[in-house]
C-alpha cells in the first residue's frame, strides 16, 4: 500500500488532518475574512471531518479503501 495513504490512516495522520482543518477554519475566518475567508474555512470542514470521522479521501485515488480502519486492517 501507498507510504502516504499508511500514514493518513494512522494515529498522526488523523490528527494532522484535524489540525489542518482546524487551522484552514480559523485562518479563514479570523485572518483572510470576507468570502475568500468563508471558502477556505468550509474547505477545512473536510479534513477536519475526514480526520475525526476516521476516513482518508485520498486513498481511493491511491486503489485503497475510503475507510482508515480498512486501510489499516482493523475491519
Amino acid at each position: 500500500m501507498n507510504p502516504f495513504v499508511t500514514f493518513m490512516a494512522s494515529s498522526a495522520g488523523r490528527a494532522a488532518r484535524i489540525i489542518a482543518g482546524i487551522a484552514l477554519i480559523l485562518i479563514g475566518l479570523l485572518v483572510v475574512k470576507e468570502t475568500t475567508g468563508i471558502v477556505i474555512a468550509v474547505i477545512g470542514i473536510l479534513p477536519l471531518a475526514a480526520g475525526s470521522f476516521d476516513f482518508c479521501v485520498f486513498a481511493p485515488l491511491f486503489g485503497a479503501p475510503l475507510s482508515g480502519p480498512k486501510i489499516r486492517g482493523e475491519k
